[in-house]
Parts: structure tokens; C-alpha cells; sequence
């Protein structure tokens, strides 16, 4: 009899620390273990991170870091980190937690715009990725890398296109600069190179082209127009004389590309580079910035007309005054030369 309660005793006991047991295992893994008051606080895990990064992470964000530690080692996860960017919601439990981080990488919306260097789409790319603005620069440059796909250190620009993009957080530099190649044969598609041979020109030199049309009117409507000019320029051998091309050659002369030039002056026209169109015949060797895509279509499908010249409207503002001869086009200078002697701009 004694020895039965004694067997009898053993097992209650063994189910009673078995149920403990159990139980705390399962608040460990379904008990609520967020601290913040958010619907959701976001985590960005780096690529060489380690475990110990990833507590220092989510410590502000977890009640009891113990529980999450424990359920992570035994789901595998602390061995087996995975980069990018993740979203812990508002009262998660440790087991939604890690699996979150195993599988749930968040694509963010990533977005750029009209850069006049490599050096400026770098640091850009930079604010909103994990790769660093040098690496970015690095494969930007990579001449084996141009020089396979079709460009030179002038034409690296018209490979990117300004747009909003999604990408992993945790996409590295090369993976950037690949996925924007595919986007721009994506881009350079039938009907556009079809376009471009139509008017004698590559989708380099429709985009070099394009950016001087980008720079000389920020209006989508008449961009067609702009373009329209300066291809009737081209097929008839004549300087472009495009203001922005010259404030870009005084930049890259000088390597200051901070430089703010509202008024080109006569001095100016004379700095030797192939990007001054007034001094050199044809398209510029380049873009002088990432032209929009209204800008590169603008080009594609240019208005026919017989348009030369043109000058800032002071009457409408953002717009442009046309004319087919020299005579007309000095008639409609005037207004904006006195416009721009009102407003005191000497540089």
C-alpha cells in the first residue's frame, strides 16, 4: 500500500511538472510579447547581422527578451538569420514574431528623381536600401559592366530611368543596378526603338537629347514641341544653343555641381566642352541630368513643325515663345531680356 502511494505521488507530481512545464512553454510562445503602443514598429535586419544584432534590435520593441530567445533557438531562427526589412505588429507573440523575421521580408517603394550624376543616384539609392552610397557608385561605374550593356562613362546616366520602384530593403548595389538595366530594356521596348531609328537616333542619344528638353521646359504638354525644335536643329546641322547645356559644362568643368546659374551670360558660352552646344554641333556626348520618361517620349513622338528658335514666355510663365526665323525669334527676345533686367538677374 505504501509503495502505491508513493508510485501515486510520483506521478501526480510528474503531471503537475508537466503541466507547468507546458504551460510556461506555451505562454512562451502564444503570450503577447510586444512593449510599444504603435500598431506596428518596423525592424531592418542588415545582411552580415548576427543573432545578438537582431535582440539589440527588437530589445525596445519585446517585454521579455528571455521567452523570444528561447523559442527562437528552438525554431531554428537564431542560426539562421535572414536580412531585410520587417514588420512586428502590436501584440504578436513570440512564435508570430519569428516567423515573421524567417519569411516575411517587406518590399519597400523606393523612388527617384532627376539626378545629374551617378554620384548624386548613389547617395540617393543610399537613404532608402542597405547598400552604402559607395558601393552603389562603385557598380554604377564598372566599366565591364557598361561596356557590355552599351555605355561609356558619358551615357551611364540614361540607364536610369526616374520612378518609383519596389525592392527589398536588403537588395545590395549590384542587384540595384541590375534590376534598373532590365527596367530599361523593358523601357527600350519594339515600338520605342522603332521610334528612335525613325528619327536616326539611339536610345543614348534620344536620351541625351531628352534631358536637354527635361531642362528647357518643366511642362509635359510642351515638351513635344521642345523636342520638335531641336530635332528640326539637328537634321539641319545647327547648334542646339540650349542654355542648360552650358550651366552643365560650367558644373562639370569646374566640378562644382552646386553651382545655381538663373542667366547665362556671354562669357559662359565660351567654355570648351562637348557639352556646350554652342560651341559644339550635334547632341551632347550625354545627358546633362536623368531626363523624365514625358521628356523621352517627348522626343520619341516630336511635334512636326518648322520651329528654330524659342524663348521663355514672360506672359506664361513655364512656357515658351516659337519662331521659324532669327528676325522673329530677336522680336520676342526682347520681352525677355526686359523682363529679366527688371528682376535684377545677373547670374
Amino acid at each position: 500500500m505504501y509503495i502505491k502511494k508513493i508510485i501515486l505521488f510520483i506521478v501526480l507530481a510528474g503531471l503537475v511538472g508537466g503541466g507547468l512545464f507546458a504551460y510556461k512553454v506555451y505562454n512562451a510562445i502564444f503570450t503577447p510579447n510586444t512593449s510599444f503602443n504603435n500598431e506596428e514598429a518596423f525592424v531592418y535586419v542588415a545582411s552580415d547581422a548576427t543573432f545578438e544584432d537582431v535582440k539589440g534590435s527588437l530589445d525596445p520593441l519585446l517585454t521579455d527578451m528571455e521567452t523570444f530567445e528561447q523559442i527562437a533557438e528552438r525554431k531554428g531562427y537564431s542560426a539562421n538569420v535572414k536580412a531585410g526589412k520587417y514588420a512586428i505588429k502590436k501584440g504578436m507573440n513570440n512564435n508570430e514574431i519569428i516567423n515573421t523575421l524567417r519569411s516575411r521580408n517587406l518590399p519597400i517603394k523606393l523612388a527617384f528623381n532627376n539626378q545629374e550624376r551617378v554620384h548624386d543616384l548613389a547617395g540617393r539609392i543610399a537613404s532608402q536600401i542597405e547598400a552604402d552610397s559607395l558601393s552603389l557608385l562603385q557598380a554604377f561605374q564598372d566599366e565591364k559592366f557598361l561596356s557590355d550593356n552599351g555605355f561609356n562613362d558619358d551615357t551611364k546616366l540614361s540607364m536610369y530611368l526616374p520612378n518609383s520602384y519596389e525592392f527589398f530593403w536588403n537588395t545590395s548595389a549590384a542587384e540595384f543596378r541590375d534590376r534598373m538595366l532590365k527596367e530599361y530594356k523593358a523601357f527600350w521596348n519594339a515600338s520605342r526603338l522603332e521610334k528612335a531609328k525613325r528619327l536616326n537616333l539611339s536610345p543614348n542619344e534620344v536620351s541625351a537629347l531628352a534631358s536637354i528638353v527635361h531642362k528647357e521646359t518643366a511642362k509635359v504638354d510642351e515638351r513635344p514641341k521642345v523636342a520638335g525644335l531641336y530635332l528640326n536643329r539637328v537634321r539641319k546641322r545647327m547648334f542646339l544653343q540650349a542654355d542648360p547645356t552650358v550651366i552643365y559644362a560650367i558644373k562639370k568643368s569646374t566640378g562644382n555641381y552646386d553651382t545655381i546659374i538663373k542667366r547665362v551670360l556671354y562669357k559662359d558660352l565660351e567654355v570648351d566642352s562637348p557639352y556646350n552646344t554652342y560651341k559644339y554641333i550635334g547632341i551632347p556626348p550625354g545627358p546633362i541630368t536623368m531626363p523624365d520618361i514625358s521628356a523621352i517620349d517627348g522626343v520619341l513622338n516630336a511635334e512636326k513643325h518648322n520651329y528654330l528658335y524659342m524663348v521663355a514666355n514672360v506672359q506664361n510663365f513655364g512656357y515658351h515663345k516659337f519662331a521659324e526665323s532669327l528676325a522673329q525669334h530677336n522680336q520676342n527676345k526682347v520681352q525677355y531680356i526686359r523682363w529679366i533686367n527688371e528682376q535684377n538677374i545677373t547670374r
